[in-house]
């Protein structure tokens, strides 16, 4: 039996072993593309969030983030939609979550297309219907609900970065849009 104190953020690294961790693990995360849908269960929208990088360069993405130690697919997909959405935002998980793809993303580019320049990262990646009332997050600068058709336009799909446009594509189709 323990008697120690419990850890007050259990699962989370401080930047420096984060980036050991990194460096020499492949990280675990989820993505979600928050969708809008219409009575017959018909995607109508796409939430996209845009933002800029610390070079001032704005962009493109989709709501995303790291799995923690002892932290469930399904828990990590709440916590990451909350986050980036707002609490409002009712998303839809179904019961038993199974993604619609397994995405690799590696710190060069490689045969998957997707980039992380931080590291090498797995993730499980979701369309989860919502709802609610969304609000971007605060290191946003908006969210914006596209048809499916603005979403695979050129002008939208050069927005993204690190390969994110053709995980939406492959989103898109997971779902039937065949645009």
């Amino acid at each position: 039996m323990s008697v120690r104190t419990p850890d007050p953020n259990p699962g989370w690294l401080n930047e420096a072993d984060l980036y050991e961790a990194r460096r020499r693990l492949p990280m675990v995360y989820v993505e979600a593309i928050p969708v809008r849908q219409d009575s017959l269960g018909y995607v109508t929208e796409v939430g996209l969030l845009y933002t800029a990088d610390d070079d001032g360069r704005f962009y493109r993405t989709v709501v995303s983030g790291r799995v923690m130690y002892r932290e469930t697919i399904r828990a990590a997909l709440l916590r990451h939609i909350e986050k980036d959405l707002g609490s409002l935002c009712l998303p839809q998980i179904p019961p038993s979550p199974t993604p619609f793809t397994v995405a690799e993303y590696f710190p060069y580019p490689s045969e998957t297309g997707l980039v992380d320049d931080r590291q090498h990262a797995v993730s499980l990646a979701y369309v989860v219907p919502v709802s609610g009332e969304c609000q971007p997050r605060q290191d946003a600068l908006e969210l914006s609900w596209l048809s499916p058709e603005q979403v695979l336009s050129d002008e939208v799909q050069g927005e993204f970065v690190g390969g994110r446009g053709q995980l939406v594509r492959q989103a898109l189709a997971h779902v039937g849009f065949a645009g």
